[in-house]
């Protein structure tokens, strides 16, 4: 059984009921990942979790290692990886304290280490990305989650941007004529790295706030965490639930 890889924005063992951990520090040839790897377990299934942002939340989102991330979660064996998100909501129907599957992504980042076809002894790196994230672990998390009685859009757009600054009213909008229904900083490349790696990859998100000028309030940096660690449980109980089913069925693991 390959263990589920969890990039994280935050260390998550006080929201659920993980194993104690064991971590391990990698290298990779496109240098240090963010964080040493977190060993554990979740409903008796292995779990590697890393955090995107470092042990200290220390790095912006323009400067992480997305291709040392997830070069070092495939050598560690990996097949399937879940990268927690936390959002700005921009759909109406999405508002702080919501959890969403999305299904698609427009990217707006710049400048970033985006693909591992570097030299001329790479391939060219051309990758099918019509549709960003895996639909089987798509598919199995929405599973979960309605296992678990947690109500979770199944779909939308995320918006990737570029950070680490929040984005104005006006790019907002912009985002929102593009067909953007949520808006975060850490999607890309990470999800096209992990396609050029054959890693079953998807996202889960977390709104924490409505996207600049969605709400006449404005936007508290200090509400956003509390939301954060409010959804974190819920979260990971789907997490853990979609653990549980792949730890108890038997004969039946799908195809990712």
């Amino acid at each position: 059984m390959s263990p589920l890889g969890l990039i994280t924005s935050c260390d998550l063992t006080p929201f659920a009921n993980f194993s104690p951990c064991h971590t391990v520090a990698q290298t990779t040839p496109y240098g240090e990942p963010s964080d040493h790897l977190h060993h554990t377990r979740l409903a008796g299934h292995p779990v590697i979790m890393l955090q995107r942002h470092g042990p200290e939340h220390q790095l912006p989102p323009h400067q992480i290692n997305y291709r040392a991330n997830l070069w070092t979660l495939r050598a560690a064996g990996v097949q399937q990886v879940i990268g927690l998100a936390t959002v700005g909501g921009i759909h109406p129907q999405l508002p702080p304290g919501t959890i969403s599957l999305p299904d698609q992504l427009i990217d707006y980042t710049y400048g970033r280490e985006h693909t591992f076809a570097t030299t001329l002894r790479d391939t060219c790196g051309h990758i099918d990305f019509s549709s960003p994230y895996n639909t089987a672990l798509h598919q199995a998390l929405i599973t979960a989650a309605q296992s678990s009685n947690i109500a979770c859009r199944p779909n939308g757009v995320y918006g990737a941007t570029q950070g680490p600054r929040l984005e104005t009213a006006a790019e907002v909008r912009r985002l929102q004529q593009d067909g953007c229904d949520m808006v975060g900083m850490t999607g890309m490349p990470e999800a096209s790295l992990a396609r050029e790696l054959n890693l079953a990859y998807t996202s889960l998100a977390l709104v924490v706030n409505w996207a600049a000028g969605m709400d006449d309030d404005g936007i508290d940096l200090q509400h956003i965490t509390a939301c954060r660690n409010d959804g974190l449980y819920r979260v990971l109980q789907i997490i853990q639930t979609y653990c549980h089913q792949q730890t108890t069925v038997t004969g039946n693991k799908p195809d990712l």
